[in-house]
């Protein structure tokens, strides 16, 4: 298998991934007993239900401290590395992904890290890399956390070395600004003699500049899908400037229904009969500290928290699902990376429903054809 011909780069327009498995609740702030347990004979579970089903990736939620309140959603959770080996070995199609904070851990030893989780897969491994914003999660490693202004230069140092890891096959010396490291040498190289796919998130300017850059799909937050259109273009407009190009992804979270009304009053009970508002007050508190926020911005923040963790919401029938995947694909966007209240016994929704109007609207193919 080359890198090339895994899903990530396949046919389907609109690809999909699941996302926040790895964690305690998932993307939910939600006490309802149905809620994600993420054990990991729950994780290979879901995860081969996904790689049968054609789904592309798995994206994980590097995560140190959880969201407090009573479910504490986030505040278990397997470190992604180790996670995406096991999974990667247990499947054959889908891409992995692990979600590494750069600034807790050394360059060289993540390289080689990485490297193996690229050889396990056969080329399916991918890396999100993370800046990191969460001050506590900096204080609990000792590290600081550098000025957003310059948290990106970091960055790009740090993947800068892993790159000539990668692709450099005499001992090297590297001095920058953070990092004097001497006779530098990693193998074996990825998998295949190419980089493992590297993602990144980001909406200030310093963040898309990075991925511009650097990575080969940033994902972004949808505000408004009115503008999503104008944003993406803006963004692939940032790459452009330094000749690249690169895939433009979203996160989100899915309550799919046979009808818009069995969509609306699941919706209803996840968040409000069963919703941790304890755990999305101190999340809306972390997230808007020092800015003021209007206090309907902050009911409707806390809302979005307990259903998926602040991304984007995709609520809706069958079909309006599938349509709504339509309209954003349409404005550019390449995939979305989508949490379940229960990654196991939501997934048919998905997969015998959704996926399906995807593929009569030409998103997709079926999972024949995508191999």
């Amino acid at each position: 298998m080359s890198r090339q011909s895994t899903r990530m780069y396949g046919p389907n327009k609109f690809k999909l991934g699941l996302f926040a498995m790895n964690c305690s609740n998932g993307l939910t702030m939600t006490k309802a007993p149905e809620r994600w347990d993420h054990s990991f004979d729950n994780n290979l579970k879901a995860a081969k239900l996904a790689d049968e089903a054609g789904i592309e990736f798995l994206l994980p939620i590097g995560r140190w401290h959880g969201y407090r309140g009573e479910t504490d959603t986030e505040g278990s959770t397997y470190e992604t590395l180790t996670w995406a080996c096991g999974l990667l070995a247990a499947t054959k199609h889908i891409s992995v992904c692990g979600t590494l904070h750069i600034s807790f851990i050394n360059p060289v030893f993540a390289a080689k890290q990485i490297v193996t989780a690229d050889h396990i897969g056969k080329g399916r491994f991918g890396l999100n890399i993370v800046s990191g914003w969460n001050a506590g999660e900096f204080e609990m490693f000792g590290v600081p956390l550098l000025p957003h202004e310059i948290r990106y230069d970091y960055t790009e140092e740090w993947v800068t070395i892993a790159k000539k890891i990668w692709t450099e096959e005499a001992p090297f010396d590297f001095q920058g600004q953070w990092f004097d490291l001497k006779g530098v040498l990693g193998k074996p190289k990825p998998w295949g003699g190419t980089a493992p796919m590297l993602i990144s998130a980001g909406n200030s300017k310093e963040g898309r500049g990075f991925a511009a850059r650097q990575v080969d799909c940033l994902f972004m937050a949808i505000m408004n899908m009115d503008t999503l259109a104008a944003e993406i273009d803006a963004v692939q407009a940032i790459a452009r400037s330094v000749d690249r190009t690169f895939g433009v992804y979203a996160s989100g979270h899915l309550m799919a229904r046979p009808s818009q009304k069995e969509a609306e009053e699941f919706y209803h009970y996840i968040v409000y009969e069963q919703g941790d508002w304890e755990a999305a007050e101190h999340a809306a508190h972390i997230r808007t500290k020092g800015r003021e926020t209007p206090y309907h911005q902050l009911q409707k923040l806390k809302e979005r928290l307990i259903s998926g963790v602040g991304t984007y919401p995709v609520i809706g029938s069958y079909d309006s699902v599938a349509e709504q995947f339509k309209q954003m694909s349409d404005a550019g966007l390449g995939g979305m990376a989508i949490g379940l209240v229960n990654y196991i016994t939501e997934f048919p929704h998905l997969r015998d429903e959704v996926l399906p109007r995807m593929e009569r609207l030409g998103l997709r193919l079926p999972v024949s054809g995508q191999e």
